[in-house]
């Protein structure tokens, strides 16, 4: 039982300097280590702020406007390549409108050439077949000329062979003599 004595003592004395410092003491507080640690806590939080969190907040900033700033250069840049890209197809549109011209444009000079040569081979053929028809003439003439003098030379041999003379120009005036005297009787 001693021994319970003994050790009821140091915490009656613990006790009564509890009550004797207040409720500061009680929660196991040091006034004046408070305050020290709260001044060291000023003086780290000053530092913090102006060596680290000011420059850092400076360079956020710095790095918020310009990400700020590539936004509005690419919203630009996205509105130039919208305005290009409208330039671009109304070009191809009036590429395509002035191509579609000239090939009407070529598709009537076509056909106005298809006319034109039409009329032109037409004329080509009204002039071979008229000098066909010419030459044909030309051919007749000759074949008909050419026919009256092998129809008199072969008379004249066919006469030389039944009159068994030969006929010359004296026989023949004789013979027209006679025949014509024989007409007439």
């Amino acid at each position: 039982m001693n021994t319970v004595y003994a050790s009821s003592e140091p915490i009656e004395a613990e006790v009564g300097a509890a009550q004797e410092s207040g409720v500061a003491a009680s929660l196991g507080l040091n006034g004046q280590l408070f305050a020290f640690q709260l001044l060291n806590f000023a003086i780290v939080a000053a530092i913090v702020w102006f060596l680290i969190l000011k420059p850092l907040t400076k360079k956020l900033e710095e790095r918020k406007n310009l990400i700020d700033e590539s936004l509005d250069k690419t919203k630009q840049v996205d509105a130039n390549l919208q305005m290009a890209e409208q330039k671009f197809q109304e070009r191809i549109d009036g590429a395509k409108a002035e191509a579609s011209k000239i090939v009407e444009k070529a598709f009537g000079e076509g056909e106005r050439l298809t006319v034109e040569m039409k009329k032109r081979a037409q004329k080509e053929i009204e002039l071979v077949v008229d000098q066909a028809r010419r030459n044909i003439k030309i051919e007749k003439e000759e074949m008909i000329a050419g026919l009256k003098q092998e129809t008199v030379n072969l008379i004249v041999a066919a006469l030389e062979k039944i009159l068994s003379e030969k006929v010359d120009g004296k026989k023949d005036k004789e013979l027209i003599e006679e025949t014509l005297k024989g007409l007439k009787n």
